[in-house]
Parts: structure tokens; sequence; C-alpha cells
């Protein structure tokens, strides 16, 4: 697998847990239904975790590698508020759009402190993956594609945290061996300083072999929309079912909570490792999401 490859498997395994996630707050969608084998009527609009992965995919096909500057801009001039942007983020990509620098506007949220929000996090597993095999590489890009809109460390490191997962499933695809989940989660852990996160994700560890609802229930699943109360669940369910597209997103699901986001980083780790075969993302799954910008690449799947 290429890194381009890689690249793509991810950002459509993150498009569609995401758009399939979103649906859940839609009324009159159930869990039950989606494991009975009976998901929501198609078509599955993204939102903007997938808006700015697509951004995120698109510096990465045109230049190899993230320029702060440049996504900046790109997440600035293509975000589409109906996408659920929440509201400190429209404030930050309006500034920019109106020519603020990124450095000032990002470091000035919520007082000084900088967002502590799972925004970058949810965005970048396709970056991880497009560095497959080289995970401190992929922590670098991963500090700068973050630090253009959440200044705060513990954001920034959930964001390195997921990158860094991604890659290490992308190397394993390659190597066509499924890693342990406690090696891949110690393998993140030695690219983190200490932190909520990784402290978030040494309770992974010990969580490893749990149930869904008990791993959401001590780790967070979103619901505060917190680097911390999402990350380290969401690495939970990518290595607990790292093999399997279909049940990482159900179990996202089942969690509840901000579904769409932690369904978007799941998929988009456990696709790079998945793709689109055999326990990878369902071909009526990938035909039911809405589909992507055009000027996000060749379309897979639509």
């Amino acid at each position: 697998m290429t890194p381009s490859e890689l690249c793509r498997d991810s950002l459509d395994g993150l498009s569609v847990g995401d758009a399939l996630g979103a649906q859940f707050f839609v009324p009159g969608t159930s869990y039950p239904e989606l494991v009975a084998g009976r998901p929501p009527q198609a078509p599955w609009p993204w939102t903007d975790d997938t808006e700015m992965a697509c951004s995120i995919v698109s510096e990465l096909r045109s230049r190899g590698d993230i320029d702060s500057d440049r996504l900046a801009a790109a997440f600035a001039q293509r975000y589409e508020p109906y996408r659920g942007y929440g509201a400190g983020a429209i404030v930050i990509l309006r500034q920019i759009r109106d020519g603020a620098d990124w450095r000032q506007v990002a470091r000035s949220a919520f007082d000084g402190q900088g967002s502590m929000g799972n925004g970058a996090a949810m965005r970048v597993a396709p970056l991880g993956a497009f560095h497959a095999g080289d995970s401190p590489a992929a922590a670098l890009a991963a500090m700068r594609s973050a630090e253009v809109t959440h200044a705060h460390p513990e954001a920034v490191l959930a964001a390195v945290a997921v990158a860094v997962a991604a890659a290490e499933a992308g190397h394993a695809r390659r190597l066509d061996q499924r890693p342990d989940p406690e090696a891949l989660l110690w393998a993140v852990l030695e690219q983190l300083v200490d932190s909520r996160v990784s402290a978030g994700l040494r309770s992974a560890v010990g969580l490893l072999g749990a149930g869904v609802a008990e791993a959401a229930y001590e780790l967070g699943n979103g619901a505060r929309a917190l680097a911390p109360d999402t990350v380290p669940f969401t690495l939970w369910v990518a290595a607990t079912f790292l093999h399997d597209y279909p049940a990482a997103i159900r179990a996202c699901i089942e969690a509840g909570g901000d579904v769409d986001t932690t369904a978007a980083i799941v998929g988009g780790i456990v696709a790079t490792f998945t793709g689109t075969g055999t326990g990878g993302i369902p071909a009526s799954w990938l035909s039911a999401r809405e589909p992507l910008p055009a000027w996000a690449g060749p379309a897979t799947g639509n």
C-alpha cells in the first residue's frame, strides 16, 4: 500500500464513520436497528470532521506534507458552518478567513488557553496513515495540523495520539499482521508526554478486555467534546476492533456521546488497517455516505 492509498482508505473510514455516527442524532434512528442489519436510510451527510479531514488530505496529495499556513487558509476558505462546526471553531475560522494570523487567533481562544476540544483529533487519522511506519513523522505533522486551530497542549497531544495510532495501523497492514491491542496503545504512548490524554491512554490499556459500556464510562465518550474525554476511548475502540470496521463503529454508537466524532476517529484508524475488504468498510455503508468533495481527490465507492 502506498502512502496515498492508505491515506485514502483512512479518509473513507473517517467519513463513513462520521456520516453514519451523525445519523444517530436524527430522531427515530436507533442503535438496535443497526445491530440487526438495518442501517439508517441513505444518504448520510458528513460533518465538519470530514470537511476538515478532506483539507488535510488535499494538502498531502498536493505537497506531501503539512504547511500550517496553507492548512489554516484551506480550513478557513472551505468551512461551511452548517456542517456542524462548534461556535468556537466558527469564530476562529471566520477570523482567519478575514485575514487574522492563525497563531494569534488559536492562542487567544478560551481566555488565552487555546481550545482543548477534540476537533484537531477528529480530522487527523489520514495524515497518520500517510506516514505509516514512521510514527515520529506522523506525530510532528499532527502537531502542525493541530496548532492552526487548537493551541491547548492537550488538544495537540490528542491529535498526535490519533495520528500515531493510524501510522501504526498502516504499518501493520503492510506487514499483514494485526498488532496486539496493548502493544498498539503503548506505541502511541511512546510519542506522548505526560498529560491528561496520556493518563487516559494508560487507563485504556488497563481496560482492554472490558466491555464497551465500561470503557466509555471510565474513559469518556466525547460528550464534553474535549480531547481527554474523547481520544482515550477512541483508541481503546480502535485497538480492540482494529480487524473489524463495522464492530468498531457500532462500539462508538453503542457508547453514545459525540458519536460522529468518535466514529470518525475510530473509522479513520481502523480503515487504515482493514481497507474495504474482509472486516473493512461495508460497500453499502460507503455508497450511503454523501460523496466527498471533488477537491479531496479521486472518489471511492461513489
